[in-house]
Parts: C-alpha cells; structure tokens; sequence
C-alpha cells in the first residue's frame, strides 16, 4: 500500500477535503510509508489528491497539533521523531488520564459495552497485522472509556495513543507484545465486569507503564543502532 492507495481510500468519504488528506498522510506515518524526518511536500501531495495546497496545508496543521507533522518556517513540514524521553512522557501522561477515564467510566458501564470490548479483544486474537491490532486496541480502550461520558479527556487520550501508534506497531512485529498486551486487557475486562474501579486502575496503569517502559527501551535501542 502507499500514499495513492490512501488517497484513494479516503476520497471516497463524504467528509471535508483537509480531513480526508489528514486522514491518508496519517495512515500513511503510521504505517511507515512515510519515516521519520522525512520531507512532506506539499505539492506533491496536492497532485496525489487532485487539489490545491491549501487543504494540504489544513491537513499539515492538523497532523502537527497530534504530535506527528513538524511544519517549521522557510522548511515546510517533516514527519516528526519521537525520543525515548517524549515517549516516557505519554505513558506517563497517559497513565494519569487513562486512569481518571476508568474510573469515570465504571459506574455507567452495561453490559453492551462490556460484550463489545470482549469481541474487540475476540477480533484482536485473529489477526496478525500490527496496523489492524492498533485499531482493536483503541477501540477496546474507547469502549471502556466512553460511558466516563468525558469527551474532551477521550480526545486527549487518543491524541497520545496516536503520538505513539507507529512506534508500538513496530515494537509489536519485533516483540513478543501482543500476547502480554492481550492477557492484560482480558484483566482489565474482568475488572470492569465485577466493576472493581480500584482493581481496573491497578491493571491499566501497570498496562500503561510496562508498555511505556519497553517502548522506552525500544527507542533507546534504536537510536543507538543508527
């Protein structure tokens, strides 16, 4: 897949052009189509989608207020890196509102929400590509934390989740993360089912934290290989 098939994908939605264009060029960083510190030119990108390089440039903010475009003066725009410091961040940024949501969420709970998050995780066993297991592992997260009935904080914590999507497909294809990832989601359900806030909040922040502290060591590793 590259940046045209994107293109292709995303045009055939009924939402606005810059919309659209984010979409695609976000997929397409998270996918690893585009690296990091690689140049996103603007007309290039324009002539992929068939407009001017004003929606373009729409698309190009949006993606630098998620953390993934660095557009800098006379230099255009960049994909951004993410340091092992940033990513210790997140996980720690995360942690803190990923915590609150489940708290939030538990006492509005059903059972609706609860089979759901067990068929997402159901989903997440059968599949083998690192880009669909990212999009189950939002979603079972979403579901969880939406009855906290928080949207700002449920924006705010998927903009994290973004930040970090295309470093933790990669850590996933190269690491035994999935099952552990798996086993701790399941704790996490259960959890929720018996509606144990305290319990939830134990297994999602050392869910949160070990994962944040394999990305961490990941990322190390990488940079020190270059």
């Amino acid at each position: 897949m590259n940046l045209g098939d994107l293109a292709a994908n995303v045009l055939q939605q009924q939402r606005s052009t810059p919309d659209l264009i984010a979409d695609a060029l976000r997929e397409a960083i998270l996918r690893g189509i585009f690296q990091e510190g690689q140049s996103l030119r603007q007309d290039e990108i324009a002539a992929q989608f068939g407009v001017s390089r004003i929606p373009v440039r729409e698309a190009l903010r949006q993606l630098e207020a998620e953390g993934l475009v660095t557009l800098q003066l006379n230099r255009g725009a960049t994909v951004s890196a993410l340091s092992p410091a940033e990513a210790q961040e997140i996980c720690e940024i995360r942690s803190a509102l990923e915590t609150t949501a489940i708290q939030l969420a538990i006492p509005q709970l059903r059972e609706s929400d609860l089979e759901k998050a067990a068929l997402i995780l159901d989903a997440t066993n059968q599949t083998t590509d690192a880009a669909r297991w990212a999009t189950l592992n939002w979603e079972f997260h979403a579901v969880l934390y939406t009855p906290a009935n928080r949207p700002r904080l449920l924006t705010m914590i998927k903009t994290l989740h973004v930040n970090i999507d295309r470093y933790v497909r990669l850590q996933m294809e190269k690491m035994n993360y999935l099952e552990k990832s798996q086993k701790e989601h399941y704790q996490l359900l259960d959890a929720c089912r018996q509606r144990d806030a305290k319990a939830a909040v134990k297994v999602l922040k050392r869910h949160i934290d070990t994962a944040g502290e394999e990305l961490v060591a990941y990322l190390e590793q990488n940079r020190s290989d270059r």
